[in-house]
């Protein structure tokens, strides 16, 4: 027991001090630390050491939403608490029904953070990126298909016309903006601006420490609204899921997203906060329809809903913080159409099943149907720990049932390594069009390969629906067609489960969080924080 504690004072002394040399610009493989680094770096009184997700880049354009980025850069649009569009980098905007056109008056003043203004010419170079750069390989691009002109009226305005009337396409000028000026003429998806980023946002970037896995921001003196009650922020780039609790513990760190068991240890702790928000953020067995066994047995996805008892995994795996996955997009308020939930849990519903499609089993109790037996292969990332006991859960229940699915521990997904499948995570947290790219047939999202022409039309019609009434009622179509033609098996939903300290105070759970619980910070320019409350 001695020696355990030795080793943890030690990790702690070691991340302390990583913390510190973020700033102070001391750790090896560090990026050029901005001139903006803080006089009083050493002073940790008014920093969040937020430990975060890993991650490789910090470029909307690139890489979607996520907490750095929705903290450095800003865009036309940006989420209310209750996941609407409102106006942000745009003061103002109307839309014209006839010419499908919106246009966007701009808010002057605006400055970049290396201290350029920020013009409509930004504007019009970022949607140009998204509509027309051919090496641009992002899973957002089918969000912006249906753009046909982006032009700079003036310094202060932006036209947008769109081909399609497009029901979903105020969400999608929440995307960042990034600086022509740094980036035109750039290979954006190799531009070493993804790790030094320049925003409009509420943050500024200081420093990117590879070695320590730090990222050093300030906050935006600058910036065009209300500037935060929080100095610094250091975003610690954490895998290991108890990582992040022993950094919490031990004083590591301020905030942490949590898996439930984890965070169900802080409940009732003196000196923390637990802060539960609804996600969208579900998590599945997704099938590979690049591997030889699916595009063979996609017949006999949906009937292995029959042999798994999710409540079972929500109970045990999410001890409660959670609820059983039927649709994806149950937690939407275009979804939740309970057509959908045809999947009991039922193993004598499942034998029959299988007998009909002619699934017979073998004298080793595994399923067999044309002399090959039901065994299939999925990666699943070893530091997700909850991941790995959903994994685990399904895996035992199957094999009870006669499936053999065989779980293989990687450090990062590989897509060329012939895996029949992965333990996935996704969500729908706003508009359900996000679902189009990711179901239908060659979607810039569809990275599994998905492929059902009645999806395809389903999710065509509902995007350039106008009437919202339309719009759910196909949504639910959507979700029966989908339930019977699946492309995955849908386990269970997470709840978001934030631990904090009690000197943090300000996040608030009123907004409906998305994949891995982003969006936390949704409101960071109101917390505050006091190191010396415990």
């Amino acid at each position: 027991m001695k020696y355990k504690k030795r080793i943890k004072t030690l990790l702690a002394v070691v991340l302390c001090l990583g913390v510190l040399l973020s700033f102070m610009g001391c750790g090896s493989g560090a990026s050029s630390v901005s001139s903006d680094t803080p006089k009083n770096a050493s002073d940790l009184s008014n920093t969040l050491v937020y430990a975060g997700e890993n991650t490789d880049t910090i470029n909307p354009v690139v890489t979607g939403q996520s907490e750095l980025v929705s903290i450095v850069f800003s865009g036309l649009m940006k989420y209310d608490a209750s996941g609407k569009p409102i106006a942000d980098l745009a003061k103002s905007y109307s839309y014209d029904e006839k010419s499908l056109t919106y246009t966007f008056n701009l808010r002057q003043g605006v400055l970049w953070q290396d201290g350029k203004p920020f013009t409509a010419e930004d504007v019009v170079y970022t949607y140009k990126e998204l509509t027309t750069d051919k090496t641009l390989a992002s899973s957002m691009l089918d969000d912006y298909k249906d753009i046909a002109s982006v032009k700079a009226k003036d310094e202060n305005t932006v036209e947008i016309t769109l081909a399609k009337y497009n029901a979903a396409m105020l969400n999608y000028f929440t995307i960042g903006i990034i600086p022509k000026h740094l980036l035109e003429g750039q290979d954006l998806t190799t531009s070493s601006f993804n790790q030094n980023p320049v925003g409009t946002g509420r943050y500024k970037f200081v420093q990117w420490d590879k070695a320590g896995g730090t990222v050093s921001l300030v906050r935006n003196e600058k910036y065009y609204d209300k500037i935060p009650n929080i100095e610094k922020i250091v975003y610690k780039t954490v895998a290991v899921e108890s990582t992040k609790a022993l950094m919490l513990q031990s004083g590591e760190a301020d905030l942490a997203w949590l898996n439930a068991k984890y965070a169900k240890n802080f409940r009732g702790k003196e000196g923390f906060k637990n802060y539960d928000f609804t996600t969208a953020d579900y998590r599945a067995v997704s099938m590979d329809f690049r591997s030889k066994f699916w595009p063979q047995n996609k017949d006999s996805i949906g009937v292995l809903n029959y042999a798994i008892d999710k409540d079972a995994v929500v109970k045990s795996v999410l001890t409660g913080q959670g609820c059983t996955a039927y649709s994806t997009m149950q937690l939407n308020a275009f979804g939740g159409n309970k057509d959908a939930d045809i999947y009991p849990y039922d193993l004598a519903k499942f034998a029959t099943e299988m007998a009909k499609l002619g699934w017979t089993k073998g004298s080793d109790g595994i399923y067999e149907r044309n002399g090959q037996k039901f065994h299939f292969k999925i990666q699943v990332r070893d530091y997700e720990e909850e991941r790995v006991d959903i994994a685990n859960v399904v895996t035992k229940q199957l094999k009870d049932a006669g499936v053999e699915m065989e779980i293989v521990l990687v450090t990062k997904f590989d897509w060329k390594a012939g895996y029949d499948g992965f333990l996935a995570g996704y969500a729908v947290e706003f508009d359900p069009d996000a679902a189009y790219k990711q179901f239908i047939t060659n979607g810039s999202s569809n990275t599994m390969k998905y492929s059902n022409p009645v999806v395809d039309d389903i999710l065509t019609q509902a995007r350039h629906a106008q009437d919202a009434n339309e719009r759910k009622s196909l949504y639910g179509k959507f979700e029966v067609a989908y339930a019977k033609d699946p492309g995955s098996v849908l386990i269970v939903y997470l709840d978001g489960n934030y631990v904090g300290i009690s000197g943090l105070e300000g996040p608030n759970t009123k907004r409906v969080l998305g994949h891995h619980a982003v969006g936390v910070m949704w409101n960071i320019e109101e917390w505050k924080l006091s190191k010396n409350k415990k």
